[in-house]
């Protein structure tokens, strides 16, 4: 393995991170083209450098591989370096610095999580990771954002600290700092694999992301569904691959968000769902561990943050040209945005794994390798959840958003840069699906997999055409669920309600033993040892002149006044008023014998 130091100009993560700093400097065309140019620049620093660890900075006695290259680290290197030109892009024309500066730390962070060489250098970009981000929550400046931002970077911490803990304990039994795969073995592995798991919103600790992401700005939004959860896809596909227990937390996590989606009545909330169950996909990938489950994972990961984005994208330009998000609020919208209805359809369609755009050639490798091990119970599981996230994400989204009953909103396109971005991830879309040669052919093992087969096309439309049977009965009948106005709580019910019961219980027991230990001991015990030694001099030497007999208070008094006037004389510190008193007493006396 060649070891490079500083080769190839500044590491991609490092572009971004310090390129953030000057954007605040920057102004109009400049600022605009300066961020444009960032992402290009990391791409091209991509494409040149050699596999291999490179960037290494040596501190005490551990390097720091800013750099570790090889196939795996470089396809997520191309899509977040892509993703991230598309998503400046999109954000082009706000006005708000700390959202421009806080994506890009977190795109930077992101990049130096993909290829970070030791565990040192991936925690420190996990943790920038998680605060940037909470940035692009605040950023929206509602009470919303800011509850859910303080959840959010919360949880985060809890798993920034499960992963630190597990590092430490991990160097402390290997001596290594080196990032290689892992098993389940030891309390290290366990925890780092939680510290990863939280990130990855694998159940029960996903409820992070449908409560966070759906209060971030309208460009935020395009950032987050990008970065957190697929880092953490890469590391565990870098540490755990092979790990039967993703296998079955994967397969759960395509199932649940499902029906949390069709009672979701917020469309970015509904789109918080149906990431968790694209990722879930992505998790059963790696636990099933063979050339063609990793491909598969790596694949979809690619694709989804493409037309993930592009869904992100659309729902942001509605909320931003209406100013409302809930689908009982929309409807009618094809009639005014016509090209974002379609960029839109284009995702959905590709979330729903239709022939021809990008689902299909990458999630059909990860139920065709659970079909290879064998795994009936993982590949139903699976199948049902594609008809499921068509069902929500594939149709519902769209349907109720642009279609539907007409609201009377008469809404204009968004600006032309929020478009562009849009029109460039549809195309993405459809041409890896249309043509998946070149992302095969970028993936970590040779590709022997052809999804066009006769077989493949029909299995997954018939699993489609089903899935729209069934929305089209319950909408025609009358029984489509109702969205629901409240917050759906999911597992994020312990913090969010059974927290303030923990609280009250606690208030109540604890600051009751509290408040009687101050009483007994802060006010009792304390107290009378203040009280003591107020006057200790005084009282030693009382004891010293009779040891063997009881102080008695009135001598105490009558020694601490004489002591207090004889001072007051000595050193001239009488009190202004005594000494007022005794002048007016003086000049008294005189008057009467005058």
């Amino acid at each position: 393995m060649s070891q490079t130091f500083f080769s190839f100009g500044i590491p991609p993560a490092l572009i971004f991170i310090i390129g953030a700093l000057f954007i605040p400097l920057l102004k109009g065309k400049l600022k605009s083209a300066y961020m444009l140019m960032l992402p290009v620049l990391a791409f091209l620093v991509l494409v040149i450098v050699p596999e291999g660890s490179n960037w290494i900075v040596r501190i005490v006695q551990y390097d720091l591989v800013l750099g570790k290259v090889d196939r795996l680290s470089r396809v997520f290197g191309y899509i977040f370096t892509i993703i991230s030109f598309l998503a400046v892009l999109y954000a082009i024309k706000v006005e708000d610095n700390v959202q421009h500066v806080a994506g890009f730390m977190y795109a930077g962070a992101g990049l130096g999580v993909t290829f970070a060489g030791d565990l040192f250098t991936l925690y420190i970009f996990w943790e920038l990771m998680a605060v940037a981000s909470t940035f692009l929550i605040l950023a929206r400046k509602t009470q919303k954002a800011q509850s859910a931002a303080f959840r959010y970077i919360m949880v985060h911490i809890f798993g920034g600290l499960c992963l630190l803990a597990g590092i430490v304990i991990y160097i402390q039994e290997t001596g290594s700092t080196e990032i290689v795969r892992l098993t389940l073995c030891s309390a290290g592995t366990w925890l780092i694999f939680i510290g990863v798991a939280v990130n990855a919103a694998i159940p029960p600790l996903h409820p992070w992301l449908q409560d966070a992401y759906p209060e971030a700005t309208v460009t935020g939004a395009v950032f987050l569904s990008a970065f957190t959860t697929k880092s953490a896809v890469y590391v565990m596909a870098r540490i755990y691959p092979g790990t039967e227990l993703l296998i079955w937390l994967g397969a759960l996590m395509t199932a649940i968000p499902i029906f949390y989606a069709v009672l979701e009545n917020d469309i970015r909330r509904v789109l918080a769902y149906s990431l968790i169950n694209q990722v879930g996909f992505m998790m059963c990938g790696v636990g099933i561990g063979s050339a063609l489950a990793i491909n598969g994972t790596v694949s979809h990961a690619f694709c989804h943050i493409l037309y993930k984005a592009l869904l992100f994208m659309s729902a942001g330009a509605v909320l931003q040209m209406t100013g409302k998000i809930r689908c009982t609020d929309l409807g009618g919208l094809y009639k005014t945005m016509p090209l974002t209805c379609l960029f839109c359809i284009v995702g959905a369609a590709s979330i729903s794994a239709f022939p021809m755009f990008s689902g299909f050639v990458s999630k059909s490798m990860i139920v065709s390798a659970a079909a290879h091990e064998k795994l009936a119970i993982v590949w139903l599981m699976l199948q049902f959840a594609s008809a499921g996230v068509f069902h929500h994400a594939g149709i519902k989204v769209p349907f109720f958003t642009f279609f539907g009953h007409d609201s009377g909103i008469r809404a204009k396109e968004p600006p032309w840069n929020m478009l562009l971005a849009m029109g460039i991830a549809a195309f993405l879309c459809i041409f890896i699906g249309l043509y998946p040669a070149p992302l095969y052919k970028i993936l970590p093992y040779p590709v022997h997999y052809e999804p066009f087969t006769a077989f493949h096309i029909v299995a997954q439309l018939q699993l489609l055409m089903f899935g729209a049977l069934a929305f089209c009965l319950l909408i025609l009948s009358g029984n489509y669920p109702a969205e629901m106005r409240a917050v759906n709580l999911d597992t994020d019910w312990f913090y969010r309600k059974g927290a303030k019961w923990i609280y009250v219980a606690a208030d109540k027991a604890l600051n009751g033993v509290n408040n009687a230990c101050d009483r007994l001991f802060v006010k009792g015990v304390v107290g009378a040892a203040i009280r003591f030694f107020k006057d200790a001099p005084l009282k030693l030497t009382i004891l010293l002149s009779r040891p063997f007999s009881p102080l008695e208070e009135g001598e105490l008094k009558q020694r601490r006044f004489d002591e207090m006037i004889s001072s007051m004389f000595t050193t001239g510190t009488i009190p202004i008023g005594v000494s007022a008193a005794a002048a007016i007493g003086v000049f008294v006396m005189l008057f009467f014998l005058l």
